[in-house]
């Protein structure tokens, strides 16, 4: 684990057509920032999992809210061990991931006090092996990227389980996103054969109830170069937008 500050700006506003950087900051605040998310009121929030914290910040950069003990895992209400991902409900309450070293979803009110969690590692229904993404729809449920158990699953606010699906085709489904407008969820895997033969990513388009409509990218026309997405997001028209760990890209998909 890198034990120093990254010195240059890690968040980077980009335009949507064109890529060029409008906005930078976060110099010398991360050391390993992980997940990314942007609520409702365009506020973006950071999960390090070097320091073992997640992080709350105006679009512009100003810190509003910081919760975990730098550098300090940890598997109690104040704490986390390497955590993933956060999603924002509507009403300002947000769920973290909690991630490479804690199997479990934390629940925190919108002044970041601890509600709940729910998750133990294994492979049944509620159980998770590295909760790796995690966003929310309409409704207020909760769907976790299961990255090793290599499949979705579906929660209410408060973890009670509904739905799981299974990703046949790979062994890794990396994360996902809910476009809550189409009622459409988007999750990302990667295929790599024996540790060695690289085959790259998929995306598949699935309904709020976990019923895959379709499936894109290394197994259809796409014709880009070999991919290994990390995450995933989707803007207001329903573009997507992939972060690409293999070439250091981001790719976008256009809604048609």
């Amino acid at each position: 684990m890198p034990e120093t500050n990254i010195g240059e700006a890690t968040i980077l506003t980009l335009d949507q057509q064109t890529g060029n950087i409008i906005h930078e900051w976060g110099s010398d605040i991360f050391v390993m920032p992980h997940g990314l998310e942007v609520d409702h009121q365009d506020h973006i929030w950071v999960t390090d999992v070097a320091l073992h914290q997640v992080f709350k910040f105006t679009a512009e950069g100003e810190l509003l809210l910081k919760l975990g003990e730098e550098r300090v895992a940890g598997d109690d209400s104040t704490h986390f061990n390497l955590p993933t991902d956060v999603a924002v409900a509507k009403d300002g309450s947000f769920y973290v991931s909690d991630g490479y070293g804690n199997s479990r979803v934390v629940k925190f009110s919108k002044e970041g006090e601890f509600l709940l969690q729910w998750g133990e590692l294994g492979n049944q229904d509620g159980q998770f092996v590295i909760p790796h993404g995690i966003d929310l729809d309409g409704e207020g449920n909760v769907y976790v990227a299961d990255r090793e158990n290599n499949r979705i699953q579906k929660f209410t606010a408060d973890g009670v389980h509904l739905k799981t699906w299974q990703n046949e085709t790979t062994n890794q489904l990396y994360s996902l996103v809910v476009d809550q407008s189409a009622k459409r969820v988007y999750g990302i895997d990667y295929y790599i054969i024996n540790d060695s033969t690289v085959l790259g990513s998929d995306i598949f388009e699935l309904d709020l109830e976990l019923n895959k409509l379709h499936q894109f990218g290394r197994s259809g026309s796409y014709n880009g170069p070999i991919t290994r997405y990390h995450d995933i997001a989707v803007d207001t028209k329903g573009n997507l937008y992939t972060g690409d760990i293999l070439g250091n890209t981001i790719q976008k998909f256009e809604k048609k």
